[in-house]
């Protein structure tokens, strides 16, 4: 793990009729090969109509990162293993930590033939240092370019945490035409030009085709094609999954324990990866507006939750406990503090402790049932994507819930694109999704992602992705001490893992729910080299980036 090995060197080692109609045409494509169909079918999730974006440091984008442009390194967040060389094929840091020395793989074009070089990594992280809203990993470094195949990143103070971030989570992009763009943070990148092993074949709002690079490094890839659809939710994707009609999806299906017996041909693999949570627009001096501001609303509801029912209801038993300080249950358990008020987020809910939190605030319980302060009633909207049938049933079941504990949640059910906007720019109340790991296994990168100062931005600006808009010193001043702290050092940080997860325990700005079981289904009979649980070479989820690329790369059509 890179972590702990931070002197290695890596090496290489050598709806309706148009859905049915896109549909069809999806399954009819073929890349040749001897009459073998080589076009990979994936269903995202996306609700409604694709809006082009490959810009791959917007939270908006449909795709891109890992397929299109390259990060210098792969790094596996589900088996802890060395970093896989991409555009990098090795890396050092200096003995104290400041200073990370980079050499690059020879000879690899960008896809409009001009050479990659040093100075495109340089430029890519200059750029996302200058526009803040690109700068998802804080990246405070200085880069330089010693050659056309070295580069030199120094930093103020040692910065160990930061390794797998700028190698594995920076995806590089050509400084001879982002040059040009005027405000590259804006632009949506209609025609993308990468290193990646795929490149942007045709974009229609209901679907848009990757083909495969022919002149990639690492050899052309034998699956052709990659089509992804826009389907009307989670049912649609059930039902063409049942009719054979897309090869991979990540995402809820009926009786999902029985994937193979239900669609003959698939097979299915879970991981616990995301954590689900409420995201509150918690910070009113950013602009927040609504009771979720206020951390005992935030708190209580923490507590009227029934996340048993939840789990049965919404995720068919696949989810598991989470920790309100966002550490994993299983991954990060010798990382959970124990100065926690409760280690583990309770499964049954806590009416009386919850009224009590709201009372003990201020509130009162109006003749409705609904509790009220200031002349203002506790009542909220709670932002989901249409056709998210998983989430849309967990909210339904919130808001019954939370009705017992005298708290009214409205459901507001939006296209995806209008979702990922309000999310972005903090024009919400409440809002389920989930909060995703970093490039290697500790708790550290989703704290500096979703917890930090650096990552989130006034409300009606865009935040990436702090969307919650929390800051807090402790925790920032924490966060800084982790990135100089030697990662062998344990002790050391643990004492600051300790004031980021009871600061966010006391302030919950995400309102914890479960561990969600990422699952995803997939066309064995198809295609083979898919991850499984006894071979997780990569994240198995066809919307995390820029893990599906290995995959990608890793799959051939059956029988070949």
């Amino acid at each position: 793990m890179f972590l702990h090995q931070r002197r290695r060197r890596a090496r290489v080692a050598a709806a309706g009729a148009a859905v049915i109609a896109l549909l069809a045409t999806a399954c009819s494509g073929s890349g040749g090969g001897g009459g073998k169909d080589e076009t990979l079918v994936v269903y995202t999730g996306q609700a409604g109509d694709y809006q082009i974006n490959f810009n791959p440091f917007s939270p908006s984008m449909v795709e891109g990162p890992g397929t299109i442009f390259e990060s210098l390194f792969y790094f596996n967040q589900v088996r802890d293993e060395p970093a896989k060389p991409l555009l990098g094929t090795e890396y050092s840091w200096n003995q104290d930590g400041t200073e990370l020395s980079i050499t690059l793989r020879e000879g690899v074009m960008w896809s409009d033939g001009e050479p990659f070089t040093a100075d495109d990594v340089v430029f890519t992280l200059g750029m996302i240092s200058k526009y803040k809203e690109m700068n998802s990993t804080g990246y405070r470094g200085r880069a330089e370019a010693v050659d056309d195949t070295h580069v030199r990143i120094t930093f103020d103070e040692p910065a160990y945490m930061d390794g797998p971030q700028i190698l594995g989570k920076i995806f590089i992009v050509p400084e001879h035409l982002w040059k040009k763009t005027e405000d590259p943070s804006k632009d949506v990148v209609r025609k993308p030009v990468g290193t990646g092993p795929y490149l942007l074949d045709e974009f229609k709002g209901q679907a848009f085709t990757l083909k495969a690079n022919p002149d990639y490094w690492d050899g052309e890839p034998a699956v052709k094609k990659v089509r992804y659809l826009a389907l009307s939710g989670n049912q649609a994707g059930a039902d063409a999954l049942a009719s054979g009609k897309i090869d991979w999806q990540t995402g809820p299906v009926p009786d999902i324990k029985n994937v193979e017996k239900n669609y003959p041909g698939y097979q299915a693999v879970t991981v616990p990866l995301n954590q689900t949570a409420l995201m509150t627009c918690s910070n009113a001096e950013l602009g927040c507006e609504g009771p979720q501001t206020d951390p005992a609303v935030r708190k209580a509801i923490y507590y009227g939750l029934d996340r048993t029912q939840l789990n049965s209801l919404a995720f068919q038993n696949t989810s598991s406990q989470i920790s309100p300080g966002f550490a994993m249950v299983e991954r990060d358990k010798e990382i959970i503090s124990s100065k926690l008020k409760e280690n583990l987020a309770p499964m049954q809910p806590n009416a009386t402790r919850a009224t009590r939190i709201l009372e003990d605030a201020g509130y009162r319980k109006g003749p409705d049932g609904i509790y009220a302060k200031d002349g203002r009633k506790l009542s909220m909207t709670v932002r989901v994507v249409s056709g998210w049938t998983d989430y849309i049933t967990a909210v339904d079941t919130m808001a019954q819930q939370l009705k017992k504990v005298g708290i009214k949640l409205t459901p507001q059910q939006s296209s995806w694109n209008e979702w990922s906007e309000a999310r972005g720019r903090g024009e919400y109340q409440l809002l389920i999704d989930s909060l995703y790991p970093g490039p290697a296994p500790d708790p550290f990168y989703t704290y500096s992602y979703f917890f930090s100062t650096e990552t989130t931005a006034k409300v009606g600006e865009t935040a990436n992705p702090n969307f919650a808009r929390y800051s807090d010193e402790r925790v920032d001043r924490a966060l800084e001490r982790l990135k100089q702290i030697d990662p062998e050092r344990t002790e050391e940080r643990q004492a600051q893992y300790d004031v980021i997860q009871t600061r966010i325990e006391e302030d919950m700005p995400y309102i914890p729910v479960l561990t969600a079981g990422t699952t995803s289904e997939y066309h064995a009979s198809k295609f083979e080299g898919w991850p499984t649980e006894y071979n997780l070479y990569a994240v198995p989820a066809v919307w995390s980036r820029p893990d599906q690329a290995q995959v990608y790369k890793g799959l051939k059509p059956a029988g070949d």
